[in-house]
């Protein structure tokens, strides 16, 4: 395949592409007919680099037309955090944002229910995260992982949804703030203190003003910095709802988990111990640590054989989880990724690796790429 580095000149924002647009390695970042939302990804995707293959555009100026490959998750992540932006865009237009509200909630649902090891993946490593887009990710993998939780809980499917509808709303006015919070490393100023302390109360009279009556998305959203301990914001409430503990269960665990300019991300079984001794005997907390296992997707691992391995898949049991060997003990990359499952007594898990530098080189797309649930099991044999 032969690539043609693409200019922003030969994006229309707001039409459909009509060629596949590629990283530098020609693997697809966007599928002819997708959408470029905003100048905002574009921007994003400028930066990371975009090809489209030269035979495509031939046929193009041909006249011929490009079929559409089907995107593959990774792709589909990437355009989720997009949606998101657009979503909460559209929130002052009351039809529009119902519209764009039920489609992205579809959307994040079908992304977690299709692989909930990647979408695991997604909320572990938040790949390619910038810190000033952080409320838009921060959004999207808080709806993630709440339905997630709130499936294993074994809530209805009108409430999954519900709670997912909240997640991608509760911070619609803070996005921005959100971004410029993470870049600083909380240094606001007294003005952005008290637009952070009422934005749940915000949130929820912008949400009324586009149309949403339904009480218990609007009480989440109202809610979820509340603590039954009477010690939250912006009421100190002590009698809190469901989805609105839910939320800021997720909300707290990821924002722990997250880097920030000043810090780094929490190691996971840290977050996790936390969680569980700040909220002993809590069932929600209790699900959420079992979702992540003991080992989540995007882990990091040195394994007995000396290799540092991904994890990709939660295995048949806590301890033993599928991976994927990224480089051996010297810390070179493989020149092939290989696939072991740590119940193997020479791959077994040894430690948790601390330094997760060498993840940046690895983008989820090749250890997911095209390939669905099972596809992984035709890639390298376990040795």
């Amino acid at each position: 395949m032969q690539l043609l580095k693409l200019v922003a000149e030969q994006i229309r924002i707001g039409a459909r592409l009509p060629f596949n647009v590629r990283d530098a390695e020609g693997g697809l970042l966007l599928a002819c007919g997708q959408i470029v939302i905003s100048a905002a990804q574009l921007a994003a995707l400028l930066a990371r680099g975009m090809y489209a293959d030269v035979a495509e555009l031939r046929a193009l100026q041909a006249g011929g037309q490009v079929p559409a490959e089907p995107p593959p998750l990774a792709t589909r992540w990437a355009q989720a955090v997009w949606a998101v932006d657009a979503m909460l865009k559209t929130l002052p237009d009351g039809l529009q944002f119902m519209a764009s509200c039920d489609e992205t909630t579809s959307e994040v649902i079908a992304l977690a229910v299709q692989d909930g090891d990647m979408a695991l993946y997604q909320t572990v490593r938040q790949e390619g995260l910038q810190l000033r887009l952080y409320g838009l990710t921060h959004a999207l993998y808080v709806a993630t992982l709440s339905l997630m939780v709130a499936r294993r809980l074994g809530w209805a499917e009108s409430r999954q949804r519900k709670v997912v509808k909240a997640a991608l709303t509760m911070n619609a006015s803070i996005i921005e703030l959100q971004g410029v919070y993470a870049m600083t490393g909380g240094r606001l100023t007294q003005s952005q203190r008290e637009q952070l302390r009422l934005h749940p109360d915000e949130a929820c009279k912008r949400l009324r003003a586009a149309g949403v009556d339904d009480e218990e998305w609007l009480q989440a959203v109202a809610q979820h910095h509340e603590q039954v301990s009477g010690r939250g914001y912006p009421r100190g409430l002590r009698d809190v709802g469901e989805m609105a503990r839910l939320l800021r269960l997720v909300d707290v665990f990821l924002a722990k988990i997250s880097s920030r300019v000043n810090r780094p991300a929490l190691e996971i079984k840290q977050a996790a111990r936390e969680v569980y001794e700040q909220n002993p005997g809590n069932p929600l907390a209790a699900s959420l640590i079992k979702e992540f296992g003991m080992y989540p997707p995007g882990e990091l691992l040195r394994l007995a054989n000396g290799d540092l391995a991904v994890v990709i898949r939660r295995g048949a049991t806590l301890q033993c989880p599928l991976v994927m060997a990224l480089a051996d003990k010297r810390g070179q990359l493989k020149a092939q990724l290989i696939r072991y499952d740590t119940a193997q007594r020479e791959f077994a898990v040894v430690a948790v690796e601390s330094d997760k530098s060498l993840m940046a080189r690895i983008p989820s797309e090749r250890l997911y790429g095209l390939y669905g649930m099972h596809g992984l099991d035709s890639l390298n044999p376990t040795h």
